[in-house]
């Protein structure tokens, strides 16, 4: 039988042929006007898909990079940073404020769960008292606040207008930065209406392209920060970006064939909504949280326990197996039998997890042929009580809602 390979992964996601194609076609140099043209068209079409006035830049590098450099360019040693964790790439914001020297304090919620906005606020308000810098104790006021809008790693979506409404009450000249890796194209966000001052977003993810890009909006509150930042920064520094994107270059040599791909996924964004780019954004969205939410209807029909139930991103579902079964077992079947490629759990979660994705280049007919598929494992490879059919026609009863009228 042959079998078609199909990309379920929350990253890197399947890729948009027209932007394949801009790829295999950018032998341009990167210090040209034709190159120029491109990048500020780029870098002006992201402000409309990030939905904010003010900057956007772009980094080659993964999103990571774009998370290392809203720690340096921000903070200078000894700041005082709160990190709201609830999974793998929480954790992710620790280690690299840790690593610049940061004082930084946890919130922390389980995985599969999202936070509770009392703690957060009791966090940023501590009671007043002689303790040690940094144990939160302090009278020293917040530098950041670093948070995911989807917690990736267990499919969480976390209420950040909710969070970014609490800062503006509670401390108001902290600095909210969001990783918005996966949220960006999955979930709508009011940059500017909120107060968000970093929004960091991939390539890998809703924008359809290969790994190798980061974007980040930055607002005029950030960019004052970093002129009083001590902390140091190179490659990264964000300040020598803004200076050269007004001349429309990148600070060093860019990933040229990548932003010639952004550019053309961006397009087609914009065509799906009649070459509207900003509701072309707004399509994709309901896109992914349509799928997610067919797709999950489908897993629960199939005896399946969706693993973030209270807070579920759209970005992608985490499914929890039976217990006494390894979602390894799930991960492998599809793939050997439907060529069909999907995500285990990370770090403790691997083997009690897997993960199905809906962001970017993601269809409907794609969320189907997924639930057909799990259909065979469940019955088939893990012997649960299931009918055919069951998990397409929960779907579909989800879609026809959706569409209705």
């Amino acid at each position: 039988m042959f079998r078609k390979t199909r990309l379920y992964t929350p990253g890197p996601t399947p890729l948009l042929p027209a932007a394949q194609f801009a790829m295999a076609a950018a032998d341009m140099h990167h210090r040209t006007p034709e190159f120029r043209a491109l990048y500020q068209k780029v870098l002006a079409q992201l402000k409309v898909f990030v939905g904010t006035k003010n900057d956007v830049l772009l980094l080659s590098s993964s999103g990571t990079g774009a998370m290392e450099a809203s720690v340096s360019n921000l903070t200078s040693p000894g700041d005082k940073v709160l990190v709201l964790t609830a999974g793998k790439f929480g954790e992710r914001w620790v280690d690299l404020a840790k690593a610049f020297g940061c004082a930084v304090d946890i919130v922390k919620a389980p995985y599969g769960e999202t936070f509770k906005l009392d703690e957060i606020r009791a966090a940023l308000k501590p009671e007043h008292k002689a303790g040690v810098p940094g144990d939160g104790s302090s009278s020293q006021g917040w530098k950041a606040v670093y948070l995911q809008a989807t917690e990736t790693s267990t499919c969480v979506r976390h209420d950040v207008e909710a969070i970014a409404k609490l800062i503006k009450e509670v401390a108001p000249e902290t600095l909210l930065v969001i990783d918005g890796i996966t949220g960006l194209g999955t979930t709508h966000f009011d940059v500017d209406g909120w107060g968000i001052d970093i929004l960091i977003g991939g390539s890998q993810k809703a924008v359809m392209i290969p790994p190798g890009l980061a974007y980040l909006s930055v607002s005029e509150k950030a960019w004052t920060a970093m002129e009083k930042s001590k902390n140091p920064r190179y490659y990264f520094d964000l300040r020598k970006e803004r200076k050269n994107a007004v001349k429309g270059e990148s600070a060093y040599t860019p990933a040229v064939a990548l932003v010639a791909g952004l550019g053309a996924a961006l397009d087609y964004i914009a065509g799906q909504a009649s070459g509207d780019l900003e509701k072309g954004r707004i399509a994709l969205i309901d896109n992914a949280q349509l799928n997610a939410a067919a797709t999950r209807a489908g897993l629960v029909a199939l005896g399946f326990t969706l693993f973030a139930p209270t807070a579920p991103a759209a970005a992608a579902t985490a499914v929890a197996v039976p217990e006494g079964m390894n979602s390894s077992d799930v991960v492998k079947a599809l793939k050997t039998k439907f060529a069909l490629v999907t995500a285990n759990g990370q770090g403790e979660m691997q083997g009690k997890i897997f993960r199905v994705a809906h962001l970017g280049f993601f269809d409907y007919l794609d969320t189907v042929a997924l639930l057909g598929a799990m259909e065979h494992i469940a019955k088939d490879t893990l012997g649960l009580p299931v009918e055919y059919g069951s998990a397409v026609a929960a779907a579909q009863k989800v879609y026809a809602e959706a569409v209705k009228g």
